[in-house]
């Protein structure tokens, strides 16, 4: 697996996005776990999670504590696995999802979360998004706070504006590794802040980089171009699609959501899969 940067860690240049596991649709935890295993064994070292990605009110960190039962597990090392969590998006159990990002909060889901991953501190913790009720720099400055006092190795953020890029990376001074925003062939206005990372040399994480839970699998009928491609080199569309993000910077690190052992496995052999100039042109 090749692998790419964040902050000072060196990651598999895919990740694993943990909330198909988690919430509506979930599979059964053996299916989930066999799935996370599968990542490892393709060489993905970066999982991604976050204290809202449950479907029950009173299971908030499901994903969380799944990943821990699933590193445990686990027959080979896993010392070198980077797992990311967010703080600041919850879910009531209706079916909804709301936002605190009130410093108070954001510290005791912080907390919450070390607990759930049985660490002592979190490999990368994320402001999961803006409130629009609290200034964005109160929010930034609990996370501040949380790496000033070792509670988290690294910071990022996510679903963030190219202001809110630079803003954070001024109240963490200079310490900003990463942004998590939706990328995928058929969300593309986030390019502004892929574009941004790149100059800043902070890793970009797109979220949902295949369209979405329940439209992955469509890659090939909602985007002809990748579904040609694909046909060409003899893989997925999908598999086409995430190198097609790969090529588009260094800095990015695409984290498909999974919950089969096969798409994981599939996904983790994008890196390896060299798309021409002319296809990357065909793909804008």
């Amino acid at each position: 697996m090749q692998s790419r940067r964040i902050g000072d860690v060196q990651v598999s240049a895919i990740g694993l996005g943990g909330m198909p596991m988690s919430i509506e649709g979930r599979p059964d935890e053996e299916r989930s776990i066999r799935t996370i295993h599968a990542a490892l064994d393709a060489g993905i070292n970066l999982i991604d999670t976050a204290d809202a990605y449950h479907l029950h009110a009173d299971e908030v960190g499901h994903n969380e504590s799944l990943i821990a039962r699933a590193l445990a597990t686990y027959g080979g090392d896993t010392s070198h696995v980077l797992v990311a969590t967010k703080g600041g998006h919850l879910r009531p159990g209706d079916g909804s999802w709301t936002i605190n990002g009130s410093p108070e909060y954001l510290k005791r889901a912080c907390e919450a979360s070390l607990k759930r991953l049985g660490v002592d501190a979190i490999g990368l913790y994320q402001h999961h998004r803006p409130d629009p009720k609290v200034p964005y720099a109160e929010s930034i400055g609990a996370i501040r706070d949380l790496l000033d006092e070792g509670k988290i190795r690294m910071a990022g953020i996510s679903n963030a504006d190219p202001d809110q890029i630079r803003e954070a990376q001024e109240i963490l001074g200079g310490r900003l590794v990463s942004v998590q925003n939706q990328f995928s062939p058929a969300f593309r206005s986030s390019e502004p802040e892929l574009e941004l990372c790149d100059q800043l040399g902070i890793a970009f994480l797109p979220w949902s980089p295949l369209g979405g839970i329940g439209r992955a699998d469509q890659l090939g009928g909602h985007a002809a171009a990748f579904a040609a491609i694909a046909e060409r080199h003899g893989v997925s569309p999908q598999r086409v699609c995430l190198a097609w993000q790969l090529a588009k910077s260094p800095v990015v690190i695409p984290i498909p959501g999974a919950s089969r052992p096969e798409t994981i496995r599939d996904s983790a052999q994008a890196p390896e899969l060299t798309l021409t100039a002319d296809e990357l042109a065909s793909l804008g």
